[in-house]
């Protein structure tokens, strides 16, 4: 059945007059009583009589009335999802993220999404490059921040570039260096992260031919900078993860000069547009964060 004739009914009902319903709905009064003549003979039976002194309904229009309202009131409320949907007012993002974006990047960038989206939420899974890779493949985060190259089958975004740096205990024989050739890493003790999320770090040393002497493993990036600053051994770090924790640390160019790309990555398909709302939100922050950043530095 119509909706159109659902509504013809109940707004005639409701205002009392068919020049009125047909005014409200922006028809001609002559075409909405063709809608109620057809509704009636649908159903096989009159729903109201109609008069110069209005419109009295029928003991069947009055038990029809209150559905045909209700039909009315949930279609108006679908059709405010679905606008929502497209507005991206409405849905989950859910995150996957890695330690320094979600200490440095990401409260801002949340800020600025709910600012711009209240209605809609978001779900944040913190692990390391692996556990976000492994997340968009099996599909449990619609977006990821990862580091280039990402995984096969996702569109990716890239959003920065971020310098890997050495980091060794305050008063090491390297900390007089301004800068350290990374060939001189290859004997301290070495503190790395898994392998499986050590990818940027092994590249650098790769590329130089160096072979570590890794002596700790660890999954926590901030137990690298502990360690280090104990003496326990060096490392090699992406320069975001360090802001604001280089007190105790001696913190040196490299080299060849390494870095890691920073990305964001959707899996292929058409994602919603909350999805999409969150990935233009990161991408004007961070455009936003390094003009103030590039203002602070200027003489």
């Amino acid at each position: 059945m119509s909706l159109k004739k659902y509504e013809a009914f109940v707004r005639t009902v409701e205002l009392g007059s068919l020049t009125k319903a047909a005014q409200s709905l922006g028809s001609t009064q002559s075409r909405i009583s063709h809608i109620l003549n057809d509704l009636e003979e649908d159903y096989g039976f009159r729903l109201m009589h109609r008069s110069r002194g209005g419109i009295e309904l029928t003991e069947a229009g009055r038990l029809l009335l209150p559905k045909m309202q209700a039909i009315l009131q949930k279609e108006q409320a679908l059709s405010e999802c679905v606008e929502e949907i497209r507005n991206a007012d409405a849905g989950t993002v859910r995150l996957g993220v890695f330690t320094s974006v979600a200490v440095h990047w990401l409260p801002g960038m949340i800020r600025a999404f709910q600012a711009a989206h209240p209605r809609a939420q978001l779900e944040m899974r913190s692990g390391d490059y692996h556990d976000v890779e492994q997340w968009l493949r099996e599909g449990s985060v619609d977006l990821g921040f990862i580091t280039l190259p990402g995984p096969a089958g996702m569109r990716t975004i890239p959003l920065a570039e971020d310098p890997l740096v050495a980091i060794l205990p305050k008063g090491h024989r390297l900390a007089q260096l301004s800068q350290i050739p990374i060939e001189e890493l290859g004997e301290d003790p070495f503190i790395s992260l898994l392998q499986s999320s050590a990818h940027d770090i092994h590249r650098a040393l790769d590329n130089a031919g160096i072979l570590p002497n890794i002596k700790y493993t660890t999954k926590d990036d901030y137990a690298i900078l502990a360690m280090v600053e104990q003496g326990l051994g060096i490392s090699i770090v992406p320069q975001l993860l360090i802001r604001g924790r280089t007190q105790n640390l001696a913190v040196r160019p490299l080299i060849p000069k390494a870095s890691r790309t920073i990305a964001l990555a959707i899996p292929e398909g058409e994602a919603l547009p909350v999805v999409r709302a969150f990935a233009e939100t990161a991408v004007d922050w961070l455009k936003s964060a390094d003009s103030v950043t590039q203002s602070e530095t200027l003489p």
